[in-house]
């Protein structure tokens, strides 16, 4: 029998948008999550409106290290043109604010609600009840207690263990079952992205490079083209 052959992939680039950010290849390994019919394999983390205005990531994952607010929420929104999941909280942020901060993100067209590791159970269970969209708990540890987040109302599992992340995700994979919902960091490097896709991950979230360091690419580029002429 003759080899399968690869389909051809047509590209068609942009004249002008020449720094788009892409995600690692290896992220296309993982099986994906489908939330309301769009398959996500990559969420981009980050709040950089130029950033999420010039990738190819799936999906946008929005979460700072401020309280919750509804106008950077919707500015973000409104700029994406892929599904956004936005920040509800956990640390600082919990209870009541955060349970109309997810409403509100509902309700300017967000995919989903993120909620930090501190978030009580209590407090998952309310903003489950009351949004119409998936509820996506951060672990950090298994100090964290994952099964009472879902049994809460968590739909999905956002695993965050910074360089011990596969090994977080293996065990709360074993325990959780082959099929329940989980995005995790993938680290820095191919080989990372791919441990963690099969240690049990659904979808991986990539923290790209910052603004100031791709434009400090392109003036070392204009700086080297100048030096050549």
């Amino acid at each position: 029998m003759s080899e399968k052959k690869e389909k051809y992939v047509p590209l068609v680039h942009s004249k002008l948008r020449k720094s788009f950010i892409t995600v690692p290849k290896e992220i296309y390994k993982a099986s994906g999550i489908v939330i309301f019919e769009k398959r996500i394999k990559s969420l981009l983390f980050t709040t950089d409106l130029a950033i999420i205005r010039n990738t190819n990531a799936d999906s946008i994952m929005v979460v700072y290290p401020y309280t919750p607010q509804n106008s950077i929420s919707d500015a973000i929104i409104n700029v994406a043109n892929v599904p956004c999941f936005i920040g509800a909280g956990g640390g600082t942020t919990q209870g009541l604010r955060s349970k109309y901060v997810a409403i509100e993100a509902e309700l300017a067209g967000a995919y989903g609600v993120v909620v930090n590791s501190p978030m009580p159970n209590s407090d998952i269970k309310e903003i489950s009840e009351f949004v119409d969209i998936p509820v996506i708990a951060t672990v950090t540890s298994l100090k964290n207690d994952y099964m009472g987040k879902i049994k809460a109302g968590a739909e999905i599992l956002n695993i965050s263990g910074g360089r011990y992340t596969a090994d977080l995700v293996r065990k709360i994979r074993a325990d959780i079952g082959d099929k329940f919902p989980i995005i995790a960091t993938g680290g820095k490097t191919g080989e990372q992205i791919l441990e963690t896709i099969e240690a049990g991950a659904n979808a991986i979230s990539y923290t790209p490079p910052s603004s100031a360091e791709v434009f400090a690419q392109m003036m070392d580029k204009y700086r080297n083209e100048d030096i050549a002429q």
